[in-house]
């Protein structure tokens, strides 16, 4: 199953055609809150019932972000092998655990707004609680996760480093720096959950480019480890981290343009295509 946000209303998406899932559903489910997430399983078995004839053509334009503003967003820092090496620093013996705050969330094709020179890109593997998450022990991890999506962790990096100690949510907080999307992708969809090739370009050239096999921790042990803290609720997000190939770690550096578009995949989810304004 995969659900998207068209014209800011729940749809179930099957290739060139979606589902509104409140006026299909009679109103059983609906079209905005975490209903969706909450009722996952429910939400699943019901869709696969629908004739495909009910799906209508769409407007890729009016996808928005498919979970529009969250409760919890947290991220982590560092939890790629190839992004710990290039950065020149020992891989964390526990996940490195920051938040980014719900407003900066956004769609896979808005523009992003240049705040200034110092942007960085960030192409993450979401994941998306389906589950309350209280506690949690690793292996019932995936139990919690409604599913996958594709994000970018925009980074002012002279914000986000100033001061004594850094400023983790405020620079990666900016309007727009969340694009999620295009759809949150439940994990029988997928060919596999633990290696997933994941990528992003600028216009045609490519930044990074690595496989969600080199996380240094999975996302059940995420989930276990943030859920030991602070409960999980239907439709937070987790941006999970980053490969190697981000701007901050080149030498020179090298930070976001404007007038390009910031192109992030991950195999068997989609793409986001973000304008840089």
């Amino acid at each position: 199953m995969r659900i998207s946000r068209i014209d800011n209303r729940y749809h179930a998406i099957d290739g060139d055609v979606a589902l509104d899932i409140e006026h299909a559903s009679e109103g059983r489910f609906t079209a905005n809150g975490f209903d969706v997430y909450e009722r996952w399983d429910e939400l699943r078995d019901w869709v696969h019932t629908i004739p495909a004839d009910r799906y209508k053509p769409f407007d890729r334009a009016s996808i928005g972000a498919p979970v529009p503003m969250p409760r919890q967003v947290f991220a982590i820092g560092l939890n790629y092998r190839d992004h710990a090496a290039e950065a020149g620093l020992d891989e964390p013996d526990a996940p490195l655990v920051f938040t980014k705050f719900p407003t900066c969330i956004t769609g896979p094709t808005t523009p992003i707004s240049l705040p200034s020179d110092n942007v960085d890109w960030e192409v993450e593997l979401v994941a998306v609680i389906g589950k309350k998450a209280d506690h949690v022990s690793e292996d019932r991890g995936w139990e919690h996760v409604a599913g996958l999506t594709v994000g970018q962790d925009i980074s002012e990096r002279a914000v986000q480093l100033a001061g004594p100690a850094p400023q983790f949510g405020l620079g990666k907080s900016f309007p727009g720096f969340g694009p999620i999307g295009p759809a949150v992708v439940s994990l029988d969809e997928l060919p596999t959950i633990d290696d997933l090739a994941i990528g992003c370009s600028l216009d045609d050239e490519v930044l990074q480019k690595g496989r969600t096999s080199d996380l240094i921790f999975s996302i059940p042990q995420l989930i276990a480890h943030i859920s030991a803290i602070c409960p999980l609720l239907p439709g937070d997000i987790i941006f999970t981290g980053t490969p190697a190939g981000v701007g901050g770690a080149r030498t020179p550096k090298r930070f976001l343009p404007r007038g390009a578009t910031l192109v992030s995949h991950i195999e068997g989810i989609g793409e986001l295509r973000n304008p840089l304004i």
